[in-house]
């Protein structure tokens, strides 16, 4: 491909696009300003990446002169353990600030280094943040490499060893401030020396005349070409693109006005549009300003995972109690049970940890640590209960981007993002053609009329509202619903609980509640000693039945557990001081003879492979379930897949009634294959799991909630994370859901009415670009708080917030 280089009147740098001193570096025919814009372009050209070129003219940055030693501190271990988010024999992660990122081309660069480096094995952007993700092979490529290559294209981190948090703060754009004050001033200056056309006066000394036309142009200057310059430059790069975008409209209107007023006062035929022109830049870019300020007031992407509050189990004094994983401290010592997330990075005290670290790498390949080693947040404990020392402080932010991995989402596309995104995509193009259209015909009558009514049109249009709405909608349904403790992994989540028409109910942990239930144990008396083995075998498990064995063992020594497994569906098993102990269904601990038809829920026990007893527990359902299954029932078809006997049978089907089916001693496959059945006739289906044995049939769900006491437990397979004290609101969240979906609808039809008002009155010529200007932003303004304060009222109407904003 020739990428060539106009020097007609100077040399520009083909890379970054600035001047070159001289023709002295060049390649071909490509010139560039400094050795190291050479450099970047040999080392794109030899990985096949010129590519980068295409997305816009001169996309580089001019990268700074790079000293050998300048980041020799990289290489320092206390240095790199502070930076990196995760660290294995293989892969470590992080995340670093890029400042320079500024266009799509940034963003393709980046996200590209695996072809410069094939020890990058993942590169992801955030272009809002500035930031960039990379996941690498640290044998191959060291910390300090990593950093070079991305200062050798220009794009060096800014590395921070502070807190994470202080270079977040967001600072307003000074450049906006400045444009805003120039058109301010040209727009005043002009109006006055406009008066005494504003008001008819016969301004009969030629040289004043002409002097004032003048002045307006030299102030109309600087706002055309300095103030203007983000719509032109943003409509430009679009249609390098072949896209028509919202400033494209606006760049015209603007060029039009300024090109019709220069040439009625440089050949002295009139005096020229300047006043609308500079007040429609001030009034744009004044928008643009309250536009911002009213997102940042709105915004509920900083507030939602603070609604997201992980629990995590703390030893202290000798006791265990669950806190907030946002309180955890170093230095903490910290319980880790089977299944569970570490909240934090940690060196392993006590027992066997057997991590997952899938969540962070994508690979399910388990890691084995030993006592005393470090064992990064983000892994998942697959092997039984461990002991860890908290040696940094916990990122909430880190946690919850994993459990939104890409990896683990579903690939749902928005329906209501799909739409405004094809009407997105016409709508400039319409408003163009009804721009020309109207001004045509106004041409015949009054060319004066004729260009108002060109400019209006093409400003007062604008799908801004149509793509804010839902976004905005969305993401404050979001942020109520966290508020009463579901959580949603991601906003199309409220869009696929709007479609549901069955329900399916988990029963242990689901509809039963942890910590109420009376447990009674038939069969010889435990010693102290034996006791002692139970407790410690049930601390390693997040099974609710385990957990309430547990608590009713009132004594407090705690043994070391090895071999510890846990079969879903059947049971607990490991060896405790040579004794091994069994805890599960009949089948698990070869009590088949000892089974009766009593409709109960019974746990058995075997120690040594002897039988000695069974823990009967009584179940203690949720208060309201009744009622919730039964507001439930009026509106979907109800399903319950429990792994237990049909001991509660009569007590669930008058809960359910008897349209609903009852499915008992379902293992995990059962669920799912139920799940899978039920989309085949066509169903939308919600599952509410506790998140451990139904895992694979919450992940197959239209959408799977997880429902938990103490949300110490979440996992990629569910979608939402509900409080179990919270389930009482589901047929309140269901209907939110349908209502958040509405108010979408509702907005588009707003944003519409707007759009065919306001072209029609501007077709008729009874709009002026200025009042236009003010109309555009006040749209957009006027959708997003629409969309909040719905959000809010639905909320407060459904129960779910008791204030409006």
């Amino acid at each position: 491909m020739n990428y060539s280089v106009d020097k007609s009147a100077k040399l520009i740098c083909f890379h970054c696009g600035q001047d070159c001193p001289d023709d002295s570096i060049k390649i071909e025919d490509k010139y560039f300003c400094c050795n190291g814009c050479k450099t970047v372009y040999e080392i794109l050209n030899q990985n096949q990446l010129c590519n980068y070129y295409n997305f816009e003219n001169n996309p580089g940055i001019s990268p700074s002169s790079v000293s050998d030693k300048k980041y020799d501190y990289l290489d320092e271990p206390e240095v790199i353990e502070k930076l990196v988010n995760f660290k294995d024999d293989k892969y470590a992660s992080l995340t670093f600030y890029i400042p320079q990122m500024h266009c799509s081309s940034c963003i393709w660069l980046l996200e590209n280094l695996y072809k410069l480096n094939s020890a990058v094995v993942l590169s992801k952007v955030n272009f809002v943040r500035k930031e960039l993700s990379v996941r690498y092979l640290h044998e191959k490529l060291s910390l300090k490499q990593l950093v070079k290559l991305l200062a050798s294209i220009g794009y060096e981190p800014q590395i921070s060893l502070e807190s994470v948090e202080l270079k977040k703060e967001k600072y307003p754009d000074k450049h906006l401030y400045y444009k805003i004050g120039i058109a301010g001033f040209a727009f005043g200056n002009i109006m006055l020396f406009s008066f005494p056309e504003y008001f008819s006066i016969d301004v009969t000394e030629t040289f004043l005349k002409k002097f004032f036309s003048y002045l307006n142009l030299t102030l109309a200057l600087p706002v055309f070409f300095y103030s203007a310059s983000d719509y032109f430059i943003s409509a430009f790069k679009g249609l390098r693109k072949k896209i028509v975008n919202i400033d494209v409209p606006i760049s015209l209107g603007i060029l039009v006005l300024f090109i019709r007023s220069a040439y009625e006062i440089l050949f002295n035929i009139g005096p020229g549009y300047f006043d609308s022109m500079t007040g429609l830049v001030f009034f744009l870019l004044i928008g643009k300003i309250l536009q911002e300020k009213t997102y940042d007031a709105l915004n509920f992407e900083r507030d939602y995972k603070a609604y997201f509050p992980l629990s995590v189990t703390i030893k202290q004094n000798e006791s265990e109690k669950s806190i907030p994983v946002s309180k955890l401290m170093i230095g903490n010592r910290i319980l880790v049970r089977k299944n569970e997330i570490i909240p934090a990075d940690s060196v392993l005290i006590n027992g066997e940890a057997i991590i997952d670290y899938s969540f962070v790498t994508g690979e399910s390949n388990p890691v084995h640590k030993v006592s005393g080693e470090i064992i990064f947040a983000g892994g998942r404990q697959i092997g039984g209960a461990i002991e860890l020392e908290v040696i940094k402080e916990v990122s909430q932010s880190y946690l919850t981007r994993l459990w939104n991995n890409d990896t683990f989402n579903k690939s749902v596309e928005s329906y209501f993002t799909r739409f405004s995104n094809t009407v997105s995509k016409y709508f400039t193009i319409i408003v163009l053609l009804i721009a020309f259209a109207a001004g045509g015909y106004w041409l015949t009558v009054d060319f004066k009329t004729a260009v108002h009514v060109f400019t209006s049109v093409l400003i007062v249009a604008c799908p801004c509202a149509l793509a804010l709405s839902t976004p905005f909608t969305l993401g404050n349904a979001m942020r109520i619903l966290g508020r009463n403790k579901f959580y949603l992994k991601n906003s199309s989540v409220i869009e696929e609980m709007a479609k549901v028409d069955e329900i399916v109910f988990d029963k242990t942990g689901t509809i039963t509640e942890s910590g109420k239930a009376d447990i009674i144990f038939h069969g010889k008396v435990l010693t102290p000693f034996e006791q002692k083995l139970v407790k410690s075998l049930v601390r390693n498990s997040t099974h609710p039945l385990s957990k309430r064995i547990y608590d009713s063992i009132e004594l407090n020594e705690i043994f070391p557990v090895t071999g510890f497994q846990e079969k879903f569906g059947l049971g607990i098993s490991g060896i405790i001081y040579g004794r091994q102990v069994k805890l599960g269904s009949a089948k698990f601990v070869d009590a088949e003879n000892l089974k009766d038809d009593s409709l109960q829920t019974k746990i058995y026990l075997s120690i040594d492979e002897l039988v000695v007893g069974k823990f009967i527990i009584s179940n203690s359902y949720r208060d309201g379930i009744e009622q919730v299954i039964k507001n439930l029932s009026e509106h979907y078809h109800l399903s319950l897949l429990s792994g237990d006997n049909e001991g509660e049978r009569l007590t669930l089907e008058n809960f359910f009634g008897k349209n609903a089916n009852l499915n008992f001693r379902q293992s995990p496959e059962d669920k799912l294959i139920y799940v899978k059945e039920q989309q085949m006739k066509g169903k939308k289906v919600l599952m509410l799991g506790d998140g451990l044995n139904d895992a694979g049939a919450l992940s197959k769900s239209d959408v799977g909630i997880a429902v938990t006491d103490d949300i110490s437990n979440f996992s990629p397979a569910c979608d939402a994370i509900l409080h179990g004290s919270e389930l009482k609101k589901v047929p309140q969240f269901l209907t939110y859901a349908k209502d958040s979906v509405k108010i979408i609808r509702s907005s588009f039809f707003i944003s519409f009415l707007y759009n065919v008002l306001g072209l029609s009155f501007a077709i008729n010529g009874l709009l002026s670009p200025l009042i236009a200007a003010v109309l555009m932003p006040l749209s957009s303004i006027s959708v997003v708080t629409y969309a909040t304060l719905m959000t809010n009222i639905f909320g407060k109407r459904r129960g779910l917030t008791s204030k409006l904003l």
